[in-house]
C-alpha cells in the first residue's frame, strides 16, 4: 500500500520523516509456524523471546533494508535510529545504522518499543492456549484483542500508552529530524493507530487485512513547520526480498512476532 494521505488531528511539531519498521524474520517466527504446522502447544525455542535472533533469511532482509535506506538520497536517510531492545530488532537496526556509519546516525535503545508482553501465554500456539487455558480464550475472544490483557501480560491499550512516552519525546527531542523505529509488528500497528488517530474498529480491521511484512516499512512526512504529518507509504518491502513469503504474525502468543 502506498500513497500520500494526510494525518488527522496532529499539531505538534514532529521529526521531518519517519519510518516505522518491522523486525527481520526470526528463527522464533520459524519456529513458531512449525509448532502452528504441526499443531504443538507449545514452541520449542532455545531462547527466552527477548533474546531470540534473526534467522538467516531476518539477516537477509535487514541486509537490504540498509543497501535501501543507503540509496536514498544523503538528505532523505535516517540520522537517528531508535529500536526495541529485543535481540532480532536490534540487529535489523544495527544493521542499518551500521550501513550509515555510526558518526552520521545514532542507535537508540528504548525498551518501551519491545514486543507486546503475554504473560502466562507466552510460547504457547493457538491449540495449546484453547487446551490448557480455555477460560483465557473465551475472554479474548470476548474482550477482543484490542483490550484483553492476558495474565501477567499486556493488551494493545497498554502498548499505545507506553507509546504514547514515545510519541512525546520524537515531538520534544527530534522535532525536523529524520527518524526510523524498527520494533515488532503490534507497535507498528499501534504507532498507526496514534501517529494516524485512528479508533479501535480501523485498526484492528487493517490488522485483519495482513500481517506488516519483515522489513516491511511504514513512512511519513512533514511539511517545512514540521507540524503536519502525511502518510507515504505502508508495508514497503526492499525489492531485494520483496517475493519473500511474509511471516504470520497473529496477535496470539508465540515465541517471537
Amino acid at each position: 500500500m502506498s500513497g500520500k494521505s494526510a494525518v488527522a488531528g496532529v499539531s505538534a511539531r514532529w521529526p521531518s520523516r519517519l519510518w516505522v519498521v518491522r523486525h527481520g524474520q526470526s528463527a522464533g517466527n520459524v519456529a513458531r509456524d512449525l509448532a502452528e504446522a504441526q499443531g504443538l502447544p507449545l514452541i520449542d525455542l532455545e531462547h527466552r523471546d527477548a533474546d531470540v535472533p534473526l534467522s538467516t533469511l531476518g539477516e537477509r532482509q535487514s541486509q537490504a533494508l540498509a543497501a535501501w535506506v543507503t540509496s536514498l538520497p544523503e538528505d532523505l536517510r535516517p540520522r537517528v535510529v531508535l529500536t526495541s531492545p529485543y535481540v532480532r530488532a536490534y540487529q535489523t537496526a544495527a544493521t542499518v545504522a551500521e550501513a550509515l556509519g555510526r558518526r552520521d546516525c545514532a542507535l537508540v535503545v528504548d525498551e518501551r518499543l519491545r514486543e507486546k508482553e503475554f504473560g502466562v501465554l507466552d510460547r504457547y500456539t493457538s491449540a495449546g492456549i484453547r487446551a490448557k487455558f480455555p477460560e483465557l480464550a473465551e475472554q479474548r475472544r470476548l474482550v477482543g484483542k484490542f483490550y484483553f490483557r492476558p495474565p501477567g501480560g499486556e493488551s494493545w491499550c497498554d502498548v499505545i500508552f507506553r507509546l504514547r512516552a514515545v510519541n512525546g519525546d520524537l515531538q520534544l527531542n527530534h522535532v525536523g529530524e529524520r527518524v526510523m523505529i524498527v520494533a515488532h509488528q503490534v507497535i507498528v500497528n499501534c504507532f498507526r493507530y496514534l501517529v494516524e488517530g485512528m479508533d479501535e474498529a480501523r485498526i484492528l480491521g487493517i490488522d485483519r487485512e495482513g500481517d506488516v511484512p519483515n522489513c516491511g516499512v511504514t513512512e511519513y512526512a512533514t511539511g517545512p513547520d514540521s507540524q503536519a504529518l502525511e502518510l507515504v507509504r505502508t508495508n514497503f518491502v526492499p525489492p531485494e526480498v520483496a517475493d519473500e513469503p511474509v511471516t504470520r504474525a497473529p496477535d496470539q502468543p508465540a515465541g517471537a512476532r
